[in-house]
Formats: structure tokens, C-alpha cells, sequence
């Protein structure tokens, strides 16, 4: 996408005028800036590909022997633990992103979970992988929560939408590559068939520790650090062409004091309470709690984690089978979440939201349906129908789900809020995603197909919160979006102050003058 394409739908900002005419190709810088954020986006590519792997380990006879054939309760705690280890490690990452930067963070991340894949790979028995998962899954807690912020804070204004939405939707990348790894390693017989796939774990993290401290900072976090010349250098290079009295570039830099400095009169006297003091910020902190359970618990995990299970309650019990549908499905996935990551700004995210949630709930049901004919009959056409279906109930899942959760959230956001935001999100994602993987195992060996009506109700559930409590975001500044919550009102008061600081550079005692002065000083 060119930032002239996403022009036209800048035209509610107010800075349609001010983005880039062109395809972005053509500018050198952007090529760069955006071969930065393709290193961030790898964060989500290796999420993905640890989910997908231990699903893919568990039809590996090798890798049970060495667990010692894990029940239902120890593989359910062997797939739970990383998210553990990510929950253990969720209240302190905020002040980590937000003290040193979220470079440090990512680099802290991917360092520990170097760290973990190491022990993984080398484990001899179920304890030694616990342990592992655990160092992973803490590791993890930094890296996720510090890349999606720095991407949607270095992106180019019309490129932001769908750069971030293709942040999630990268995890199928990761999915992939391990789903198609398992399929051809499961046929070694020795422990390599588990351990070369938990030794290609660590190739993303390897890569973050080498460069990602050549990345650039976010300029957001720099100017809230006091550091205006060297946030405003960033803009200036990236989206403005190396000018620092670009339109844009003074822009955003306006914008961004602006908004950073009404976060703080806040902030300064609330701290965490912040994201509950005002009815904005409920607003804010009800969808992304939701956010984060209706991204887990929409029968998505059931599937994601433990595909074999739903396999075996259809007959399907062939290794060969099972990793080359799940190899399949896998790539399918990709595509609908890249396609969808696309057309955020021109569907909007509201219509992608109750779409895939209704389709989810029509899919979903007609998979319990199928699976409980089979039960019933041993019909062979039911169980086609059961794989039909679980391959459209992620394509309505790919919509939105995956691409928009993360986006959706960051931009809802105010900056001083952004972290601590984000680390309820990411805490209330792991706390669902412990009950998916801990207790989906143990209630699908007890009540087979009759456990997927759980997912069906709440399905209904999901589909009318999202209907009256969801908001269109499509188009707007990141601080607009984060002040949308605020009101109409508060987004056109900060419109307006970045553009009077644009026209008054000077006279305000903003722009460039303060940057001089820093300069002097420095």
C-alpha cells in the first residue's frame, strides 16, 4: 500500500494533503523504515511458531516417549507453562518499555528466549521442558509487549493501520514453518524429530539480539524522555525525508508533545489508577480485556493447541494426516489475515469485527453439528464436514481476530497509558490462554464434541458485546484514535493544537526553537 493510496482516507485528519503522493517504493527512506519494522515483525513470527509447534509435538511418538506419555492433565501443564512464565514476567514489562525503551526490551526478550530454546532443545525429560517453557514464555512476556508499540510508533501515518494489523496476522508465518517442519522431521526416527524443530525456535530472537539495537527508538517514547531533537530527527528522516520542518513531520512532533503533555497532568497524579479514573479509560480498559479472552476463548484455542484432539474425536488419527491438514490450514490462515490486514482502513474495523464474529458463531456451530453426527452415526461424510468447517470458521476468525486485536488495542491507547495498557491485554490474554491450554484437554477427553457447545454460547455472548460496544477507529492520527474514547471533542482540541503549533511554531515556544535550544545545550 502506498501512503498516496491511503491518502484518500486520510481526508478525515484533516492531513490527507500533508502524507507522501506516490507509491512508497519510490522512497528510499520508507524502504528502510519499513525493512525495520519487517525485523519487529519477526516478534510475532516466532509466537507462532512455538504455538504450532507444540501442537504439531504432540503426534510425535518421539517426543511423548521422552515426556513420558504425558496425560491429559501433565500435557495440558506442558503446553500451559510458557504462558506462565509470560504471565510471571507481564508486571514488570511496562516499566522496563517505558524506563529503558522499547529496543532494551525486545533485545531482553529475545536473550531469554535464546535462553529457553537452548534448555528445550537439550531437555531429557518433561521437567527440563517445563522449566524451558517457562524461561520462553517469560522472555516472550517483553518481546511481544515492546515490538507492536515500537511498529506503530515508528510507521508511516497512512502505512500504520496495516503494518500493525499484519503484526498479528504473522503468526501464521511462524505457524506455518513449524507445521511444515514437524511434517517432514516427524519420519526421523530418534529424538531429532522434536528437537530440530525447537532448535529453529530461536532463529527470530537470534536475529533481535543482533540488530535490533540498530533499529531506530520510537520517537514518541524519546520526546517523552526529554530527547525532542533526537525523536524529532527520527520523524524527520523517516517521513519527512530527512526535513525537519516537513508539514508532517512538525505534525506529528506537535501532535505528540501535545498529547503526551495532557497524558501527564493525568498520569502524574493517578499512576495505574489512570486506566480506571476517568470513563474514557473504562471504556478502554472493558475492550481490552475483552479483546484479549474473545481473541482466545472463541474456540480458536481449542483447534490452535490440541488439533490432534479434534482429529482423534473424528477418526482421524493418522500422524501423516493430521500434521499435512494442519501444515494446510496453516497457510490458509496467512493468507485471509494478510488480505484482511489490507483492508483495515477501508472496511473499518467495526464491520471486521461483527463479521468475523458472527461468521465465527454460524462455522462454529455448524462444527459442533457435524462432530456430534459422527458421534452419533460414525458417518464419514460427517467428519469431512468437521474439517470443511474448521478451515472456514478460521477464515471468518482471520478477519479480524488475528489482525486487528493488537492494532485495535495500541490505538485505543493514550501514550502514557500505551505500556501499562498493553500489559493488561497481554496478562489477560495469558490468563486465557492458561485456562485454553490447561483445561481444554482434560474437558475434551471427558465430554468429546459436547464441549464445543461451551465455545457456541459464548460465541453469542462475544457477537452482542462487540455489536454495542465496539467503535470505528478507521483513519485517524495514533493520538486521535487514543482520544476518540475521550469524545468527539477531545479529538478535535488536539487536531487543533498540532495545527495552531504548526502555524505558531515560534510564537507557542514550540517546534523548532525548542529543538535549538536543545541542541545548543547538548
Amino acid at each position: 500500500m502506498s501512503p498516496g493510496h491511503s491518502a484518500k482516507g486520510a481526508k478525515e485528519l484533516g492531513i490527507a494533503h500533508l502524507l507522501e503522493q506516490g507509491p512508497w517504493w519510490k522512497n528510499k527512506r520508507l524502504w528502510f523504515l519499513n525493512l525495520w519494522l519487517a525485523l519487529l515483525l519477526m516478534t510475532s513470527y516466532a509466537n507462532g511458531y512455538d504455538g504450532s509447534m507444540m501442537n504439531n509435538l504432540q503426534v510425535l511418538a518421539q517426543w511423548k516417549a521422552t515426556m513420558g506419555y504425558p496425560s491429559s492433565e501433565k500435557l495440558g501443564l506442558l503446553t500451559a507453562i510458557r504462558n506462565i512464565g509470560l504471565l510471571a514476567a507481564t508486571p514488570i514489562t511496562p516499566y522496563v518499555i517505558d524506563g529503558f525503551g522499547r529496543r532494551i526490551a525486545i533485545v531482553i526478550g529475545a536473550f531469554l528466549m535464546i535462553s529457553g530454546t537452548a534448555v528445550q532443545t537439550a531437555s531429557s525429560n518433561s521437567s527440563m521442558f517445563m522449566g524451558a517453557r517457562f524461561l520462553f514464555g517469560f522472555g516472550l512476556a517483553f518481546a511481544t509487549s515492546a515490538s507492536p508499540l515500537l511498529i506503530s510508533e515508528l510507521s508511516y501515518p497512512s502505512q500504520r493501520a496495516p503494518i500493525v494489523s499484519t503484526y498479528n496476522s504473522l503468526w501464521y508465518s511462524g505457524a506455518i514453518v513449524a507445521a511444515w517442519t514437524t511434517f517432514g522431521t516427524f519420519r526421523i526416527p530418534n529424538q531429532w524429530a522434536w528437537r530440530i524443530p525447537s532448535i529453529l525456535q530461536g532463529a527470530p530472537s537470534l536475529l533481535h539480539v543482533t540488530l535490533v539495537m540498530f533499529c531506530p527508538e520510537s520517537p514518541r517514547w524519546l520526546i517523552s524522555k526529554g530527547k525532542e531533537a533526537a525523536g524529532l530527527k527520527i520523524l524527520a528522516y523517516y517521513h519527512g525525508g530527512g526535513d525537519d520542518q516537513n508539514v508532517l513531520v512538525q505534525y506529528e512532533y506537535n501532535e505528540i508533545r501535545k498529547a503526551i503533555e495532557l497524558d501527564r497532568k493525568v498520569a502524574e497524579t493517578t499512576g495505574w489508577k489512570t486506566l480506571i479514573a476517568t470513563p474514557g479509560n473504562r471504556r478502554r480498559l472493558r475492550m481490552i480485556i475483552a479483546l484479549a479472552f474473545f481473541s482466545q476463548w472463541s474456540g480458536n484455542g481449542l483447534v490452535t493447541y490440541y488439533l490432534n484432539l479434534v482429529f482423534d474425536t473424528i477418526g482421524i488419527t493418522s500422524t501423516t494426516t493430521q500434521t499435512l491438514i494442519n501444515g494446510v490450514l496453516q497457510v490458509f490462515n496467512l493468507g485471509v489475515c494478510l488480505v484482511a490486514s489490507a483492508f483495515v482502513d477501508k472496511a473499518g474495523r467495526r464491520v471486521l469485527f461483527l463479521t468475523s464474529s458472527g461468521g465465527m458463531l454460524l462455522f462454529f456451530t455448524l462444527l459442533t453439528v457435524c462432530s456430534a453426527r459422527y458421534a452419533i452415526t460414525g458417518s464419514s461424510a460427517a467428519g469431512d464436514a468437521v474439517i470443511a468447517f474448521i478451515f472456514l470458521f478460521f477464515g471468518t476468525f482471520c478477519l479480524a481476530f488475528t489482525p486487528l486485536t493488537v492494532p485495535y488495542t495500541i490505538e485505543i491507547l493514550p501514550y502514557s497509558l500505551r505500556a501499562k495498557g498493553f500489559t493488561v491485554f497481554s496478562f489477560s490474554l495469558a490468563l486465557a490462554l492458561i485456562f485454553n491450554q490447561f483445561v481444554n484437554p482434560i474437558a475434551l477427553a471427558a465430554l468429546g464434541w459436547k464441549y464445543y457447545i461451551v465455545y457456541d454460547c459464548f460465541l453469542i455472548f462475544e457477537f452482542v458485546f462487540m455489536y454495542f460496544f465496539c467503535i470505528e477507529t478507521k483513519n485517524r492520527t495514533l493520538e486521535q484514535t487514543a482520544a476518540l474514547f475521550d469524545g468527539e471533542k477531545a479529538v478535535q482540541d488536539l487536531t487543533a493544537s498540532a495545527i495552531m503549533a504548526i502555524q505558531l511554531p515560534n510564537a507557542s515556544g514550540e517546534g523548532k526553537s525548542d529543538i535549538e535550544k536543545e541542541e545548543r545545550a547538548v
